[in-house]
């Protein structure tokens, strides 16, 4: 694939107080049994999931389309600057389509953990968001996506103008990003569990606790 020529942003640093708000966040949807997942009745749950196997390496890109309804949702890119190899930066990123976002702040994407509630309450980031950074000078990286295996982008995208929510499932390791399955409710407006894949969303005293963990930490 061809890489996305555009200059590279550096994103800003996450913030305490952004820090704080995504930490409320997930204590809030934890402390309230993710309340907003128990509203609809468990019969009217329906999850749209697709396995995949993607591989996305710097200078590559993936269009996801979460309801395969050929329109881009999100478009997952592994920009890589013009000065390789003697100064390699390998930027990956999400670009959203207009009127979608992905759970996060402060120019980054949260690496959410299983069990994560996606709903309206989320703290959405607006327009670009990323996910890691790596440097060939050093063989080092940073970013909340740096080295880490199977977490969850939570998303919300429109469907004939209404908000649904989704996650993808990513690997980011050695520079190479792996995307293996993503998943929506069909239920416009209607929370999912990041790694739910069928059935209804049943809140279990599990699934609150791990909604805790919403940006990817133990």
């Amino acid at each position: 694939m061809k890489p996305f020529l555009r200059p590279l942003r550096t994103p800003s640093k996450l913030s305490d107080s952004v820090h704080r708000q995504l930490n409320l966040y997930a204590l809030a949807a934890g402390a309230a049994g993710v309340g907003v997942l128990a509203l609809a009745q468990p019969a009217d749950a329906k999850i749209t999931y697709t396995k995949t196997h993607q591989i996305i390496e710097p200078g590559g890109h993936y269009d996801l389309d979460l309801n395969h309804d050929k329109i881009t949702d999100f478009t997952l890119v592994f920009f890589t600057s013009t000065h390789c190899p003697d100064s390699c930066v390998a930027d990956l990123y999400l670009k959203p389509a207009a009127g979608n976002s992905a759970i996060g702040g402060g120019g980054w994407c949260a690496a959410m953990n299983f069990g994560s509630p996606i709903g309206p309450r989320g703290p959405f980031q607006q327009g670009r968001c990323d996910l890691a950074i790596f440097r060939s000078t050093t063989g080092h990286g940073t970013g909340p996506w740096y080295n880490v295996k199977n977490r969850y982008l939570g998303l919300k995208f429109k469907i004939r103008g209404k908000n649904h929510y989704g996650w993808a499932r990513l690997s980011v390791i050695s520079a190479t990003a792996t995307l293996t399955g993503y998943a929506y409710e069909t239920i416009p407006n209607k929370a999912i569990i990041a790694g739910k894949t069928k059935g209804s969303d049943v809140v279990t005293e599990q699934a609150s606790t791990l909604g805790r963990l919403a940006l990817g930490r133990k």
